[in-house]
């Protein structure tokens, strides 16, 4: 340590009043965060990227400050996949100083780490009272039994109303319109479900089928439409 000579010809004084750090919820304890190590908590953070032409949900379990499961969902860019694919791959081993400080190529996946990392140092992460936290592997459940992403794909003009095209159900097929021409339901059918099908065995028509759904006032509907046709 280099000191100036103003600073070496000063007369020392003891430090009196000792603060520790405020204490932070964590896994159902309250932590006094000095290190790394000390950081613990699942919770998500969402990025995007400088043009704004795409998004990022990270969700990260991390354990004693070591990352031990990463889930990468992105939307809106096709470059930011592959990117993603990296950030599963290099961001789960890392503590999160180093995960913060690693360039995971996609801007939008960056600032999701930028935005997590606030969110765990601060304790305000989603199992800050849940006693030893979450499970790794929790981190799937948000994708539900088939282990996909839960995505809404919505358009509309002006001059034409609104296409539903993707739901949380699945992939839109058909929107349930009444006498008025306003949507009151839709068809669906979930991809995830469809594909687990077809690897059993079934015939892709069969698997269409068992795979399909509706919801809302279908009955009362006067027509249907292909929301990406008509």
């Amino acid at each position: 340590m280099i000191y100036t000579q103003e600073v070496e010809n000063m007369c020392p004084i003891h430090k009196g009043a000792v603060h520790e750090p405020a204490p932070i919820p964590e896994e159902g304890k309250w932590v006094h965060s000095k290190e790394i190590k000390d950081i613990s908590g699942f919770t998500h953070g969402v990025g995007w990227c400088a043009p704004q032409q795409g998004a990022c949900k990270l969700s990260l379990n991390v354990k004693n400050g070591i990352i031990e499961e990463a889930l990468i969902e992105t939307i809106g860019c096709s470059g930011m996949t592959h990117s993603a694919a990296m950030a599963a791959e290099v961001l789960q081993g890392k503590t999160v100083l180093e995960a913060l400080n690693t360039d995971l190529v996609c801007d939008a996946i960056n600032t999701a780490m930028r935005e997590l990392f606030l969110q765990i140092v601060y304790g305000r992460t989603q199992s800050a009272f849940s006693d030893d936290g979450l499970a790794v592997g929790a981190g799937l459940e948000d994708l539900g039994k088939g282990l996909r992403s839960q995505v809404g794909t919505m358009y509309g003009t002006k001059a034409k109303g609104v296409r539903y095209l993707e739901m949380a159900e699945g992939y839109v097929t058909e929107l349930a319109l009444d006498a008025n021409d306003e949507v009151i339901g839709y068809k669906f059918v979930n991809l995830g479900k469809m594909t687990d099908f077809i690897k059993n065995g079934d015939e892709p028509n069969d698997a269409w089928e068992k795979a399909s759904g509706q919801y809302g006032r279908i009955q009362d509907a006067v027509k249907f439409i292909d929301p990406r046709k008509e």
